[in-house]
């Protein structure tokens, strides 16, 4: 089974409960971001790991089990 580690637009806007507009300019920033960072980007997507991190702290969430 393929799993797609990008996500486009309608994700973003969902999530975020923003216009599609919105979400391209989102999207836009954050590409933006990873590219002066040196790494390789598509217009209109963003890697899941990225937006995660962004928009919900895991990489540096602490989790106390």
């Amino acid at each position: 089974m393929k799993s797609n580690y990008m996500i486009g637009v309608e994700e973003v806007s969902a999530e975020l409960g923003v216009s599609k507009g919105h979400a391209y300019k989102v999207i836009r920033e954050l590409n933006e971001e990873l590219s002066k960072q040196g790494f390789i980007v598509v217009a209109g997507k963003i890697p899941k790991a990225y937006w995660e991190t962004k928009f919900y702290g895991y990489n540096t969430m602490n989790v106390a089990i």
